[in-house]
């Protein structure tokens, strides 16, 4: 067997253009233009490639991109004073502070500081609750990206065995909700799980979320299983020269194509989701504060 590659840059494209209309229909039929604040503390590299691509991602899909930049050693109420703020402003309608902050500020602080209604992230313990209830509006983009892209594929997720390799809040926890609401069967298994493999080989869907390279070997694989990597992994890629690096996901990817029916790669797979779904709430928190019907994308 060898698997379908699941293309997440194609499937990304696509769904960013969809929200694209939408915001252009919102624009024409109600002069409305859904707006998205990005705060960002520090100067971490990565942290402001991500916010860079975020603000050109609002733009082309035509919504109004707001950032914020503050320094590393900013207070936590200083902070917390600018997300207060940003909750008042009536032309912002999505508001993320890029994570991880420094260490002296305390993240759920600042989650639980954002307006539920404006938390685009979906990490706000009101929208935690909304999932819960299976009626989430807001819900956490990567999830949300895995499972646009699993549906895509299967089309009905009804009785099917998922796994999630992986239990944090941001994306083993919501994602098995996610699912669930979808009527799989799903575990949600972790470093204590006791025989993973076998676990892991009783999964007609399989999503790694644990941040370990290659971690998934091929021979834990169901044949014919649908396979989600979430995993980013920077490793040495000596083949390259010296001191250089490759992306690699939780996946080992070569032999798990083998056993999968499908795959998302690394790079390539989930990561463009994350995105294109951060525009999807951004769209539908502007309806639904202007008590609008939230477009279906």
């Amino acid at each position: 067997m060898t698997a379908d590659v699941i293309d997440g840059r194609a499937f990304a494209a696509t769904l960013r253009a969809r929200v694209g209309a939408a915001v252009k229909g919102l624009k024409k039929n109600h002069g409305l233009t859904p707006g998205l604040a990005v705060v960002l503390v520090g100067a971490d590299p990565a942290s402001e490639v991500y916010v860079r691509n975020k603000g050109v991602a609002t733009r082309e899909a035509g919504m109004n991109s707001f950032e914020f930049k503050m320094p590393g050693d900013v207070s936590q109420d200083a902070l917390l004073a600018q997300v207060y703020a940003l909750n008042e402003d009536p032309s912002v309608h999505g508001i993320l502070v890029q994570f991880p902050v420094p260490e002296h500020i305390d993240q759920s602080r600042v989650i639980e500081a954002i307006d539920p209604n404006k938390d685009v992230d979906g990490l706000h313990p009101v929208n935690a609750g909304h999932l819960m209830g299976g009626n989430g509006l807001l819900v956490p983009c990567t999830p949300l990206g895995c499972v646009k892209l699993i549906k895509n594929h299967l089309k009905d997720l009804s009785g099917k065995r998922a796994l999630v390799l992986g239990r944090s809040a941001l994306v083993g926890k919501p994602l098995g909700l996610l699912l669930l609401n979808e009527n799989c069967t799903v575990t949600l298994a972790h470093s204590r799980t006791l025989d993973l493999a076998d676990e892991c080989r009783r999964a007609d869907i399989l999503v790694a979320a644990v941040g370990r390279p290659h971690f998934v070997q091929g021979d834990w694989i169901k044949p014919g299983a649908v396979v989600i990597d979430v995993g980013i992994n920077r490793v040495p890629a000596p083949e390259k020269g010296a001191g250089k690096t490759r992306l690699v996901g939780d996946v080992d990817y070569v032999p798990a194509c083998e056993r999968a029916a499908a795959i998302t790669p690394v790079p390539g797979g989930v990561g463009p989701m994350t995105i294109a779904c951060l525009l999807a709430n951004t769209l539908t928190a502007a309806c639904t504060q202007a008590k609008l019907p939230v477009p279906k994308v």
